[in-house]
């Protein structure tokens, strides 16, 4: 089986950051922040994994920018962007389901 490095970029890591804030800071639930976290690292390691068996998108603009998406593995409300670059994945954004993602896309 073939394992990939993962790299999340740092954009992805602000984002990441935002919604870890947001949670901590005006929601005031530190376990949603560790939950989410988890949950993170579980589908970075899903990516190391099997990053390229993920099934292609439906979205025209992930298609064209050569990404794919993976929802939280274990069933939290967000995603990663990522694409396949020389054995490598980069995350290059993640996302809460509710929101208009590819408006928000560099």
């Amino acid at each position: 089986m073939k394992k990939y490095k993962v790299i999340v970029t740092p954009d992805a890591k602000e984002e990441l950051k935002e919604y870890l804030s947001y949670l901590r800071n005006v929601k005031k639930n530190p376990q949603a922040v560790r939950n989410i976290l988890e949950d993170f690292r579980a589908t970075t390691n899903t990516l190391s994994k099997m990053a390229d068996s993920i099934a292609e998108p439906a979205s025209e603009k992930l298609k064209s920018r050569k990404e794919k998406r993976l929802n939280f593995v274990n069933g939290h409300n967000y995603f990663v962007l990522y694409k396949i670059v020389d054995e490598k994945v980069y995350i290059t954004d993640v996302f809460h389901m509710l929101e208009d993602f590819e408006s928000k896309l560099r």
